[in-house]
Formats: C-alpha cells, sequence, structure tokens
C-alpha cells in the first residue's frame, strides 16, 4: 500500500486546483463502469531539475487507450503533456510517479458511456520502488498465480483501463495472501504473460526474453526502454512465448 502525501495541486480538466478540491460525484459513471484509461509516468531528479520519463510515449499509448475505448478525450496530446510539466513546476517535487487519468464522469447511467462527458484529470505523488526499497536489494518472492490473463476477445489488453486492472487486483491479492509479493499470470494457451502491474523478462544462456505483444500483455514503456538496453549492450534477445517451466530454470 502507498501512503499519499498530500502536495499542492492537481491538473482537472484543464485547470490546476487545490489538492482537496480535485472531487468527482459519486455517480461518476466511470466508477461504476470501470470505463478509465490512465498512465503511470515517473519524475526524476536530475541535475537541470525534475525530468519527466519517456513523456511523450506514455501520452501517445493514452490517446490510444482512448481509441481503443472509443473515448473521445477532450484535451489533445499536446497539451496534456504541457499540463503535466506544469503540474511538476506547481507541486515543486523533484521526484514522483504521475497519474494521468480520463474516465466517463457524471452524466448518465447504464452500461453506454458515450453520454456522459469525458473529463480527465492528472495526479502526483511521492512513490518509491513499485515493489519496495527491499525488492529492489534483494528481489522479490513470486507465485503463479490461479487468475488467467484475459485476451483481446475478452477485454484490450493494449489499452490501458481500469477494467482490465480486476484481473491484475485479484491476482495480486492471491499472491499477497500467500505471503508472496507478487503474482505472475499465464495466459489461456499456458504461457507467460506478465505480472499485476508489470512485464516479465526472461534470462536463460545469455539470451534475454519477454512474452510478445500477441501473449496479452500491455505493450510497456520499462518493456522498451529495458529491450533497448539489451540491444545497446549487445545481448542476443528475443520476444518469444515461454512457460513457467522454462521461467523457474532461468
Amino acid at each position: 500500500m502507498v501512503g499519499i502525501r498530500a502536495l499542492s495541486k492537481i491538473w482537472l480538466n484543464g485547470r490546476l486546483v487545490p489538492w482537496d478540491d480535485a472531487r468527482i460525484h459519486v455517480l461518476t459513471h466511470g466508477l461504476h463502469y470501470g470505463y478509465s484509461i490512465f498512465e503511470g509516468l515517473r519524475c526524476y531528479a536530475t541535475a537541470r531539475g525534475p525530468a519527466v520519463f519517456r513523456l511523450r510515449e506514455h501520452f501517445e499509448r493514452f490517446g490510444n487507450s482512448a481509441k481503443i475505448y472509443r473515448m473521445k478525450l477532450p484535451f489533445d496530446r499536446t497539451t496534456l503533456e504541457r499540463a503535466t510539466l506544469d503540474l511538476v513546476r506547481a507541486n515543486g517535487v523533484p521526484e514522483a510517479y504521475l497519474r494521468p487519468i480520463a474516465y466517463s464522469g457524471y452524466g448518465e447511467m447504464g452500461i453506454d458511456p458515450s453520454k456522459s462527458p469525458v473529463e480527465v484529470a492528472i495526479a502526483m505523488w511521492e512513490w518509491g520502488a513499485y515493489l519496495g526499497d527491499e525488492g529492489v536489494r534483494r528481489g522479490v518472492r513470486a507465485t503463479v498465480s490461479s487468475w488467467v490473463r484475459m485476451d483481446s476477445r475478452m477485454l484490450p489488453p493494449q489499452a490501458k483501463c481500469a477494467a482490465n486492472y480486476a484481473n491484475s487486483a485479484l491476482a495480486k491479492m492471491e499472491a499477497t495472501s500467500a505471503g508472496y509479493d507478487e503474482a505472475i499470470i499465464l495466459n489461456s494457451a499456458g504461457m507467460v504473460a506478465e505480472g499485476p502491474g508489470e512485464n516479465i523478462f526472461r534470462v536463460k544462456n545469455g539470451i534475454v526474453s519477454t512474452p510478445p505483444a500477441s501473449s496479452g500483455i500491455l505493450r510497456g514503456i520499462t518493456r522498451d526502454s529495458v529491450i533497448r538496453f539489451v540491444r545497446d549492450e549487445g545481448l542476443e534477445f528475443q520476444r518469444t512465448d515461454f512457460t513457467r517451466e522454462e521461467l523457474f530454470t532461468a
């Protein structure tokens, strides 16, 4: 769990508003039906000031998620990128996690979200390593989940949508309740897909591999960065399916 320390501002529907004023109605459509898309970015401290990691790529994926879910965003990518940088400046925090989100707002109830307005917010807070500093130093204990990763016949895994993460939440809770730190989720073919909130890489005999997009994973921005690093180091790399047994013997 992340204890969120309130900062000064949140960007909401085109304006920077005080943290405590960024509120939504309890009958917000997306709250009931999971119809929201989001991103997760990191801002890092550098000698030249805070820097947002791969800002453009994250908002390109944000826009693609909206297209997949037939969501008409009221702001273009350039506006959202500038809003993100404005938010970082306004809060004055050198390192933070940033969460842009677009959702079907307060309007009408019912399954069809098209009659509800699309609202957009960007929040940021201080958040350390995803699985904790201890996990970075010593590694984590993971277990194969009994829950199966959905495929594109069920929900579109290439969209970073809140509804998709119910699957991740079930796998995560199952793992932590059994004493593990994280889950490994297989797809409907029994191949390794990804974790609840991260992509998976395997290293065996000097070859680095990761499941392909067709395995039902989200195309992670961090995943793409790791692939670039691997290639820059001259290591052999493959996008390929692999079983849990092949993961166990890495």
